[in-house]
C-alpha cells in the first residue's frame, strides 16, 4: 500500500515537475511573441535650428536670357561684316634636301583687306622666304599677291593684289576692315577672332582679353611690347588675322600661341592695332618700318645681386639691377648724347666683357630692370626723332642724359 502511496506520490511529483515544466515554455514563448508583436517605439530627433547664412552683395548681375541672345547676335554680325574681308594666304617657299636638291615647301596663314587698293596685312613669319603667294577670298576668288612691305620686329607683313586680275579684267569688290583703338581696351572685353586655322577657311572663334602689356618675342629675336593676350582660340593658320572687337574694328593681329602641342591652349598673343597704324604706312611707303635706335650694345640680362657681386670680385661696382651698357656705336645718338661703354675688359662666366660702362637705370622715369625691358619700350613707345630722358648710374651715381634717337642700320 504504502508502495502504491510512494508510487502514488511519485506520479504526483512527475505531474506537477511536468506541469512546472509547460508553464515554464509558455512563459518564454509569450515573452518571445510579445517581443515579436510589439511595435517599435517612434523616436523623434529634435535637429537645432540653424540660421539662414547672408550672402554678400553679387558683384555680378546674372545676365538675362536676351542679353546673351543680343551678344549671339552681335558676334553673328561682326562675321557678316568683316568675313569677307578676311582671306586664306597660301605659300610656296624652296628649301633644299641633303644633296641640295630644291625642295618647294607649302605654308598657310590669314590675312585682312586693309584698303581699296589692293593692300593685305599678314604677319612676316607667314609670308619669310616665299617665292609664290596666292590669296584667296571667302567667296572663292584666288589672286597672285606679291611682298610691297615686310617687317621681322614687329613680325607684320603688307602684300598687294591687284583687283583689276579678276576674271579678264573686271575688279574684284575689295572690303576693307577698319582699325579700331587699341589703347583704349579693358581685360574682359569680348573679342573675335576670324581665320583658316589648320586650313579651315573663314573660322571664327570667340572669347575675350585676357591680358594686356604683354611682351612677347619678335621673328628677329627682338621683343614686341604691348601685346594683346587672349583665349580665343588661336590655332597654326590664324597668324595674321584680325582680332576685332564687337563692332567689328581690328584692334590686333594674331600672331603667336603658346603652347607645348602647337594648337590652341587658350593662351594667344596680338599685335595691337596702334602698332600696325605706326608701322604699315610706313611699309606701303618705303616698304621698310624706321625702328628706333640708340646705339648701344649691352649685357644681354639684367643686373642682379648675383651678378653684383661678381662684378665686385673683379674689381668692378655695378648696382643690382638695370641694363650694362658693354659698347656704344661711333657717331650713334648715345655716343652723342654722353652715354658711356666699358674701358676695360674681364672674364665673366667664361665669357669677355667690357666693363666700367654705364648702367641704364630709367628710361623717361620708366624702371629697365632688364634688356627686354629696354627694347620693348622703343619700339612699342617711341619713333625716330623722339628724345628719350635716360638716367644712368655711372660711378656710384645717378645721372641723367638726353638722347634722340636715330634710325637703326638695315
Amino acid at each position: 500500500m504504502c508502495d502504491r502511496v510512494v508510487g502514488c506520490g511519485m506520479r504526483n511529483r512527475k505531474s506537477i515537475t511536468v506541469l512546472i515544466a509547460l508553464m515554464v515554455l509558455f512563459s518564454s514563448l509569450g515573452c518571445l511573441a510579445l517581443q515579436t508583436v510589439t511595435p517599435p517605439v517612434e523616436v523623434t530627433l529634435l535637429l537645432a535650428k540653424t540660421a539662414t547664412p547672408t550672402l554678400p552683395p553679387a558683384l555680378v548681375v546674372p545676365t538675362p536670357n536676351n542679353a546673351i541672345t543680343g551678344l549671339q547676335s552681335q558676334v553673328e554680325a561682326v562675321y557678316a561684316a568683316v568675313g569677307r574681308a578676311v582671306v586664306n594666304i597660301a605659300v610656296t617657299s624652296i628649301d633644299y634636301d641633303y644633296f641640295f636638291n630644291a625642295v618647294p615647301q607649302e605654308g598657310t596663314g590669314s590675312g585682312f583687306v586693309y584698303d581699296d587698293q589692293g593692300h593685305i596685312i599678314t604677319n612676316y613669319h607667314v609670308i619669310e622666304d616665299a617665292e609664290t603667294i596666292n590669296v584667296t577670298f571667302a567667296d572663292g576668288v584666288s589672286l597672285n599677291a606679291d611682298v610691297i612691305g615686310a617687317d621681322s620686329t614687329y613680325d607684320l607683313a603688307v602684300l598687294q593684289v591687284d583687283p583689276a586680275s579678276f576674271l579678264n579684267g573686271a575688279e574684284y569688290p575689295l572690303t576693307p576692315v577698319p582699325l579700331g583703338d587699341s589703347e583704349s581696351l579693358h581685360v574682359g572685353q569680348f573679342v573675335v577672332a576670324i581665320g583658316n586655322p589648320f586650313g579651315l577657311d573663314q573660322t571664327l572663334t570667340f572669347g575675350v582679353i585676357s591680358s594686356l602689356g604683354r611682351v612677347i618675342e619678335s621673328p628677329d629675336g627682338r621683343y614686341i611690347g604691348e601685346a594683346i593676350q587672349t583665349d580665343a582660340a588661336i590655332n597654326p593658320g590664324n597668324s595674321g588675322g584680325p582680332l576685332l572687337d564687337l563692332e567689328g574694328r581690328v584692334i590686333g593681329v594674331n600672331a603667336q600661341i603658346v603652347s607645348p602641342s602647337q594648337a590652341n591652349a587658350g593662351i594667344g598673343f596680338a599685335i595691337p592695332a596702334h602698332i600696325v597704324n605706326w608701322v604699315v604706312p610706313e611699309l606701303i611707303e618705303y616698304g621698310r618700318y624706321r625702328h628706333s635706335w640708340m646705339g648701344i650694345h649691352f649685357l644681354p640680362v639684367g643686373l642682379n645681386s648675383q651678378l653684383a657681386e661678381e662684378f665686385q670680385g673683379l674689381g668692378t661696382e655695378v648696382p643690382e639691377r638695370g641694363v650694362l651698357i658693354l659698347t656704344v656705336d661711333e657717331n650713334s645718338p648715345a655716343e652723342q648724347a654722353g652715354l658711356l661703354g666699358g674701358s676695360r675688359m674681364v672674364r665673366l662666366q667664361s665669357s669677355e666683357l667690357a666693363v666700367g660702362g654705364d648702367v641704364i637705370l630709367a628710361v623717361d622715369d620708366k624702371q629697365m630692370d632688364t634688356p627686354r625691358d629696354l627694347i620693348a619700350y622703343l619700339e612699342s613707345q617711341t619713333r625716330v626723332g623722339d628724345t628719350i630722358l635716360v638716367t644712368v648710374w655711372r660711378d656710384g651715381e645717378e645721372k641723367l642724359f638726353s638722347v634722340t634717337l636715330g634710325e637703326r642700320p638695315q
